[in-house]
């Protein structure tokens, strides 16, 4: 019996001086009861590249923050009813597996996931959604330059410019660093919106002009003169070329391969699990 007592009396004034109390395995930085916060934990949110004295400013106001976290969510689990507790811990673990889920199925997409649409199948789905694609903006294709207006050879370069052979291409592109600014890529389609943007010239007075193929526009204004060649024209409601919406195609393709692909890995997963004896339900 006195032994007992004694050794209760040992235990008791080890405890009071801490000596069972959970000491942190590496030296903490602050401490919100038996919560505590590590120099490493400090180290993955502060920034690079700051001085010393932003350092201490940012530290203190984290430490800070986080003490004042901790003892709202002490409080918390005091105060809030048990029913609500439950509600945030069944959140809590739900919106964890569904970031792990997530998270390895975006890996096993990015590994086998084909992303390369071939023209075949481009087409294929551009012929059969044609309806889909109609226009909701004018385009057109055309080349333009921008030159000093009083240039020594001015006609000669207006002349090359709107025949436009290959050889003319050449020598228009050679002397091109001569130009403010110049497009001379006639076979692309373009917004005419990006080109009334692009050329301060083309207002509202004079922007359907630019919706007139074959046309050839010579406008002037402060920056200098302004030569545009229409090569071709598409209105609003027509239907969109291929090449237009070709990156829209691709992209469409590529997500619908990617929710099948998905579906047949949760139906693999399955499938192996209950293979494996992993998983299996009772009747």
């Amino acid at each position: 019996m006195r032994k007992t007592i004694y050794i209760f009396a040992l235990f008791s004034l080890l405890w009071s001086c801490d000596y069972f109390k959970p000491v942190p395995l590496e030296e903490a930085i602050a401490r919100v009861d038996d919560v505590f916060l590590y120099t490493k934990d400090l180290k993955k949110v502060l920034p690079d590249n700051l001085s010393k004295s932003d350092s201490a400013i940012f530290a203190n106001n984290f430490i800070t923050k986080w003490a004042t976290q901790q003892l709202f969510v002490q409080n918390a689990q005091v105060n809030l009813s048990d029913a609500k507790l439950d509600k945030f811990d069944r959140l809590i673990k739900q919106y964890k597996n569904d970031l792990y889920s997530k998270a390895y199925v975006e890996a096993l997409v990015a590994k086998n996931l084909d992303t390369v649409v071939s023209n075949t199948e481009a087409v294929s789905y551009y012929d059969a959604n044609r309806e889909a694609f109609k226009l909701n903006e004018d385009l057109i294709k055309f080349r333009y330059i921008n030159v000093e207006a009083n240039r020594l050879d001015l006609e000669k370069v207006k002349t090359k410019f709107k025949r436009f052979n290959t050889k003319d291409k050449k020598e228009l592109d050679s002397i091109s660093i001569q130009f403010k600014s110049y497009s001379l890529k006639d076979s692309v389609w373009i917004r005419v919106d990006q080109v009334i943007k692009k050329i301060e010239a083309v207002g509202i007075d004079n922007r359907n002009d630019l919706l007139k193929k074959s046309n050839f526009i010579q406008l002037k204004d402060s920056l200098g003169l302004y030569l545009m060649q229409i090569n071709d024209v598409l209105l609003r409601n027509d239907t969109a070329p291929l090449e237009y919406v070709r990156p829209t195609i691709n992209q469409i393709v590529i997500n619908k391969r990617k929710l099948e692909l998905i579906k047949q890995l949760e139906k693999d997963i399955t499938k192996d699990a209950i293979k494996n004896e992993q998983f299996e339900i009772y009747n």
